[in-house]
C-alpha cells in the first residue's frame, strides 16, 4: 500500500513540475528520482517521454534509456533533436547500443551509427559483425586487464585508472603480450596481497570463457553453472575480446522466454510487446500456424471419411470420439511442455533421449492405466443406469474404450515428448512442436488407434 502511495506522489510530483515549465526544476526532479521511477514515468506519460530523456543528465539518460523496451526506444530516438540523439548512443554502453541497432532497419542503423564518434563507431561496427544471437552480440569492451608480470601496486593503479569506464571491476582479466587470455582474478584477491607480490603468483590457470561465436544460450548456462557476474569472450586463438554482463544474459533469458511462450501457445514469436503490435501484423504473426493446424485437422477429418462405415454400424463408436483424442491432445501437449521447459533450462540435452522415452513410455501406461479404468467404469455405470444407450455388448464397448483410452494416452505422451528432442536434433526450435501442434498430430493418429481397437473387440458382433 504504502509502494502505490508512493508511485502516485511521483506522478503528482511529476505533473506538477511539467506544469511550472520551468527547466531547471525539471531536471532537479528527473536528476534526482531512481531510475526505475523515471522509466516507469516515461511508460506513464507516453507524450512526454522524449522531454523526459531530454531533461535528464546524458550519464542517467543513457542508464533509463537501455532498460526501456523496445518500441519506446525507438519513439524516443525518432523524438531527439539529432545532436541529443548523438550524445545519447554515444553515451550507451557497447553492448546495450549493439542490442539496439540489431532491432532496427538497415537504413536506420546506417544513419544512426554515423552520429557514433569514431572509437564508438568502429566498436559498434566490429559487435554488428557478429551473428545475431551469439555472444558477440552481447559483449562489451569495457573492462579491465593486466598482465601476468605487472605487481599488485600495478593492477590496483590501473583499477583507479580505468575503473570508472570499465563495466564492471569485480574481476580482472590477465593477458600476455599476445593479448592472450590468461586467467581472471577477482578484485578481492588483489586488495588481499601485498603491493610487490606478482600477478603470476595469483594465477591458478583455472578460468571460465565464451566464445565469441557461441549462441547466447550457451552463455545463460554458463552464467548458472558458476558463480560470477561477468565472463570473458575469447575468440578461436585465445584472444580476449571483451565480457559479457550477468544483467545483459537475464535480459536475453527473458526475451527468449517470452519467445518460446509464445511459440508453444501457437503463434510465431512477437517482437514487441502485444499492445504495440499493429492489427496486420499480429494477423500475419498468427495466421501461418492457425493454416498448419487446420489442414492438420483436415487429415482427422478424412480419417473419419475412412471409417465412415463403422460408424454407420455402430453409432455409439461416435460418442466417443472427442473423448478419445482429447485425452490424447492433453497428454501429448503436457509432455511436449514438461520436455520443452526442462531442454529450455538445461535438465536434459538431445543426448538423453532413450532415458525420456523410458520414462515417458512408463508414464503413458500408468496415465493411460488410470484413464482407462474411469472410462471402462463410465461406460459400465451408464449401461446399469441407461440399458438402451449402448445395448448388451456394453462390456466389449467399455473395453474398446478404455483400451483405446490407453493407448492413444502412450501414443500421446510419447508423441509429446519425442517430437522436441527429433526438431532440436535436426537444428530446429524445439519450441515449434508446440501443444497445439502436438495435440493435432495425436488427434489424428487417435482415431485411427480408435477404430482399430474397436474393430478388434467389436468384430462381427456391431461392426
Amino acid at each position: 500500500m504504502s509502494l502505490e502511495i508512493e508511485e502516485i506522489s511521483i506522478q503528482q510530483q511529476f505533473e506538477e513540475v511539467i506544469a511550472s515549465e520551468d527547466k531547471l526544476r525539471i531536471q532537479d526532479f528527473l536528476n534526482t528520482q531512481n531510475i526505475s521511477d523515471v522509466a516507469e514515468l516515461i511508460y506513464e506519460n507516453e507524450d512526454y517521454e522524449t522531454a523526459i530523456i531530454s531533461h535528464l543528465s546524458l550519464h542517467r539518460a543513457a542508464s533509463v534509456f537501455k532498460i526501456l523496451e523496445l518500441p519506446t526506444q525507438k519513439r524516443i530516438i525518432k523524438g531527439l533533436a539529432p545532436l541529443k540523439t548523438a550524445e545519447l548512443l554515444n553515451e550507451l554502453p557497447a553492448d546495450d547500443r549493439t542490442s539496439f541497432l540489431s532491432e532496427l532497419p538497415g537504413n536506420a542503423v546506417r544513419e544512426l551509427v554515423k552520429t557514433l564518434n569514431p572509437e564508438e563507431r568502429k566498436i559498434t561496427l566490429s559487435l554488428l559483425g557478429y551473428p545475431e544471437g551469439s555472444v558477440g552480440r552481447l559483449m562489451t569492451p569495457d573492462y579491465l586487464y593486466v598482465y601476468e608480470h605487472d605487481t599488485v601496486e600495478d593492477v590496483l593503479n590501473t583499477i583507479r585508472k580505468y575503473a570508472k569506464s570499465s563495466e564492471t571491476i569485480d574481476v580482472i582479466y590477465v593477458i600476455n603480450q599476445k593479448g592472450e587470455l590468461l586467467d581472471d582474478i577477482r578484485i578481492k584477491d588483489f586488495i588481499m596481497a601485498t603491493a610487490e607480490t606478482r600477478v603470476d603468483e595469483l594465477m591458478d590457470g583455472r578460468f571460465i570463457a565464451l566464445n565469441v561465436e557461441d549462441d547466447q544460450e550457451v552463455a545463460n548456462e554458463a552464467f548458472k553453472m558458476n558463480n560470477r557476474v561477468a565472463l570473458p569472450v575469447i575468440s578461436k586463438s585465445n584472444k580476449l575480446l571483451g565480457i559479457v554482463t550477468i544483467d545483459d544474459v537475464l535480459w536475453v533469458a527473458n526475451e527468449e522466454f517470452s519467445e518460446d511462450m509464445q511459440k508453444m501457445g501457437g503463434t510465431q514469436a512477437l517482437d514487441e510487446p502485444y499492445l504495440e503490435v499493429s492489427l496486420f501484423k499480429l494477423f500475419r504473426k498468427r495466421v501461418g500456424w492457425l493454416i498448419v493446424l487446420f489442414l492438420g485437422e483436415m487429415l482427422t477429418a478424412t480419417a473419419m471419411g475412412y471409417f465412415e462405415d463403422e460408424i454407420q454400424k455402430a453409432v455409439v463408436l461416435a460418442l466417443f470420439i472427442p473423448l478419445i483424442i482429447s485425452s490424447g491432445g492433453n497428454t501429448g501437449s503436457q509432455a511436449s511442455t514438461l520436455i520443452i521447459q526442462a531442454m529450455a533450462v538445461g535438465e536434459l540435452t538431445i543426448a538423453n533421449w532413450f532415458r525420456v522415452m523410458r520414462r515417458e513410455i512408463l508414464q503413458g501406461l500408468m496415465l493411460g492405466s488410470v484413464l482407462g479404468i474411469i472410462g471402462f467404469t463410465r461406460v459400465v455405470i451408464w449401461a446399469k443406469l441407461f440399458p438402451e444407450v449402448y445395448g448388451e455388448y456394453y462390456y466389449r464397448i467399455g473395453f474398446t474404450v478404455g483400451f483405446s483410452l490407453a493407448g492413444v494416452i502412450l501414443w500421446g505422451t510419447l508423441t509429446g515428448s519425442m517430437l522436441p528432442l527429433i526438431l532440436k536434433r535436426l537444428g530446429a526450435d524445439p519450441a515449434v512442436s508446440s501443444a497445439p501442434f502436438v495435440a493435432t498430430l495425436v488427434d489424428v493418429t487417435g482415431l485411427i488407434i480408435y477404430f482399430s481397437v474397436a474393430f478388434l473387440f467389436l468384430q462381427n458382433i456391431l461392426l
